[in-house]
């Protein structure tokens, strides 16, 4: 059995509420040794913490999702600022970005927002897990200000064409998270990533979301990472053991601290 790392993974929330720990126990049967977990607001992080803090394989990050972004942003933003400041330790500022795909009405302010967060990941030496949908010009215009720092972290669910692979791979610091997509019959990953090497690949579940064939259309969990892992293998054409050990060397790269 190989071993995986979910980069991406929300077992915290309500949809695992009746089962999280056998969520936790299949993960580890299926070879899913460690799991990253992006926050989405501020009343997700004490679930969060409460699942982390049970297995040391489990490793909270700390963010302000943009589809979070309303009214009272600044309250709620520094409501979670306030735990990167507590004393926990965090393990990424994630998951941030920009989300235009339901509603463009807070679009200035979830730049502004995500301006703000890739500032918390510089000051504290920490990976950025960043989530972009519909929006990759205004996520770039905001990117641009820090392409000579020394930002570093993981463009969330990629599912972009080979043209946003490439200006995204600009940012030497970051690799693209592959999900459950890459398996859908309509998906166009599996051609853009021909041009993708797999130094740049980790992968995610994105659990509850985007549960890969076979399970499309159920919830999604950790344990399903390895039909990712199966489908890179397929489309790398290199056996599964160098999908685990590329995909999880990446992963540590960009989570030094873990």
């Amino acid at each position: 059995m190989i071993n995986l790392i979910d980069t991406h993974t929300h077992l915290f929330v309500e949809e695992f509420n009746e089962d999280r720990e056998l969520a936790v126990i299949r993960a580890g049967e299926a070879g899913v040794k460690r799991l990253f977990m992006p926050n989405v607001d501020e009343t997700t992080v004490g679930p969060m913490l409460a699942l982390c803090n049970k297995y040391e394989f489990c490793y909270p990050m700390i963010g302000f999702h943009p589809t979070e972004v309303d009214g009272s942003w600044k309250e709620r933003l520094a409501s979670v600022e306030k735990w990167l400041h507590s004393g926990q330790r965090f393990y990424g500022i994630g998951e941030v970005g920009m989300d235009l795909y339901w509603d463009k009405t807070y679009k200035n302010e979830q730049m502004e927002v995500f301006d703000i967060q890739i500032r918390w990941a510089l000051e504290n030496n920490l990976p950025l897990i960043v989530h972009c949908r519909e929006a990759y010009p205004e996520l770039l215009e905001v990117l641009s200000a820090y392409r000579q720092t020394a930002l570093t972290g993981i463009f969330h669910s990629f599912t972009g064409t080979p043209e946003e692979a490439g200006k995204l791979l600009d940012y030497e610091g970051f690799m693209l998270g592959i999900n459950g997509v890459v398996t859908f019959r309509k998906s166009t990953l599996p051609e853009t990533l021909k041009n993708v090497p797999l130094e740049r690949i980790v992968i995610e579940t994105d659990s509850p979301y985007l549960a890969p064939v076979p399970y499309r259309g159920k919830r999604n969990e950790s344990a399903f990472l390895v039909k990712v892992a199966e489908k890179l293998s397929e489309i790398y054409d290199v056996p599964m053991e160098i999908i685990g050990r590329k995909t999880t060397e990446n992963a540590l790269k960009v989570f030094k601290i873990a």
